[in-house]
């Protein structure tokens, strides 16, 4: 089923709201969407974390197999089991109800505005879930670096050494990266959505909305890879260090003085290939489970 199929409110003790709520409030709860967002998380993130860690480490400065190489591919895989359920769960809820907001009724209401409405949602959506995502990502490329370490031990040394705010490290390098991937992402997702749908005359099947998101996902995991790369230098970078400060630019222009091209667009193959298969299942599990409990 497609995003905006039917449009109904319900209250918090399931009442149906006035007409004016209803521009507001998608038909279905919000619990739904959170539901339908965090298993299609969990889905995506525990299916494919081996070709995440193999990205990362190709990612570290360090090098691939200094970091691991194939040894401990799984490691680091509790930290995303325990954040990937909240993190798609308020990405969800945020995009949904922001574009609700914006497109039923609002300021971007037109056709023609639809996609500025889904850039605004997915962008603020974005904002909202690195929140939970960011410390979740910094310890599980901690220990994907460093597969001789465990989740637990990795947790409390960041810790001891940086206190909280170490958890939070490179949070403005991972907004800065996924909200133009965003960007290109949902805008794509549900312009090629909408097309595949007039051109065969009814809404999308799970599986036909799971297509357009892998391929609106690989065109987005490409042109991103280099902001990629950056927030993995920074996350992975020792305390203290100049790379640790999280400066983009600077962090780049290192990365294109030492390696090049190729070191821009390190880990491109399989963050393309995870995010394609990933978008595949995220935004296809999405639809379904959505679809499922209404």
């Amino acid at each position: 089923m497609r995003h905006d199929v039917i449009r109904k409110s319900c209250s918090q003790d399931g009442s149906v709201l006035d007409t004016h709520a209803e521009s507001v409030v998608n038909c279905l709860t919000w619990t739904t969407v959170a539901n339908a967002g965090g298993c299609a998380g969990m889905c995506v993130d525990l299916t494919l974390f081996p070709l995440d860690t193999v990205k990362t480490r190709l990612q570290s400065p360090q090098g691939f197999y200094k970091a691991g190489g194939f040894r401990g591919i799984y490691a680091g895989v509790p930290s995303a089991a325990v954040g990937s359920f909240p993190n798609a769960a308020a990405f969800f809820v945020t995009y949904e109800y922001t574009k609700s907001l914006l497109g039923a009724g609002g300021p971007l209401a037109a056709v023609h505005a639809a996609p500025v409405a889904h850039m605004l949602a997915a962008s603020l959506g974005e904002i909202v879930a690195c929140l939970i995502r960011v410390p979740t990502e910094v310890i599980k490329q901690r220990t994907q670096a460093s597969p001789s370490s465990t989740t637990y031990h990795t947790l409390l040394a960041t810790l001891r050494e940086e206190g909280v705010r170490g958890l939070y490290r490179g949070y403005g390098s991972t907004v800065l990266r996924e909200i133009p991937f965003s960007l290109v992402q949902f805008p794509l997702w549900e312009y090629l959505k909408t097309l595949w749908s007039r051109r065969q005359g009814h809404t999308l099947y799970s599986w036909q909305a799971a297509v357009c998101g892998a391929f609106a996902g690989a065109v987005a995991a490409v042109v991103t890879t280099p902001l990629d790369v950056a927030k993995t230098r920074i996350m992975l970078a020792k305390a203290g260090s100049t790379t640790a400060r999280g400066n983009i630019p600077l962090v780049l222009h290192g990365v294109w003085k030492s390696q090049g091209l190729s070191g821009l667009f390190a880990g491109s193959v399989p963050r393309t290939a995870f995010i394609s298969v990933g978008g595949f299942i995220f935004l296809g599990a999405y639809e379904k489970v959505r679809g499922s409990l209404l």
